[in-house]
């Protein structure tokens, strides 16, 4: 509406201080104190309903809603991605907007956000959280595009690096290195207007 990218945006918010803060969802219809874990963000509050010491969980991004090149196999790794994570004796935080998956269980995860997969709803609860790092490649095509992105903002990805997610994501990139390995690929362009043959 202003015209104005997201981090000039961004860089104005910060300079005065607004930043959202934690909410917790209340799933007993407010009969008694809610303790579950599931959370979301919210420019409206003051305080923080989430407390726990985030410092060595990882955050998981989640594959969203199920279209294509975000499925339920995603879902299932991202899971197990969750399962090792707490194996390994730290906290596992799923980043996800789909409550049809199992990923979404109260109980699958130390932490649940139930929020769109966004650049800046992954750098909001990152700089809230102060976690270990970010494992982005078990989600699917989502996680995967904010990958350069989010390494550039100074967040640690763990696992597959961002260099390997974007040569594998674009395809220019993609084509060039079969090119360099000489493997043969089908004929290929990339249409951006309709009128292109």
């Amino acid at each position: 509406m202003t015209g104005q990218t997201e981090e000039t945006i961004y860089g104005k918010r910060k300079d005065a201080g607004i930043y959202p803060v934690i909410k917790q969802i209340d799933t007993v219809a407010a009969e008694y104190p809610a303790t579950t874990n599931y959370l979301y963000l919210s420019y409206e509050g003051m305080a923080d309903d989430f407390e726990e010491d985030c410092s060595r969980a990882v955050l998981i991004l989640g594959g969203g809603p199920y279209r294509i090149g975000s499925s339920v196999e995603f879902d299932w790794c991202c899971v197990i991605a969750g399962k090792t994570v707490r194996e390994a004796g730290k906290k596992a935080v799923m980043i996800n907007c789909n409550p049809e998956t199992v990923s979404t269980d109260y109980d699958e995860f130390d932490a649940l956000f139930f929020e769109e997969l966004t650049f800046e709803t992954v750098r909001e609860i990152y700089r809230k959280l102060d976690p270990e790092g970010l494992i982005l490649s078990m989600g699917g095509q989502i996680p995967n595009n904010l990958a350069v992105r989010l390494h550039k903002a100074g967040m640690r990805i763990l696992g597959t690096d961002t260099a390997s997610i974007d040569r594998a994501e674009n395809r220019s990139r993609f084509s060039g290195m079969l090119d360099e390995l000489k493997i043969k690929q089908p004929e290929w362009k990339a249409l951006t207007d309709p009128k292109m043959p």
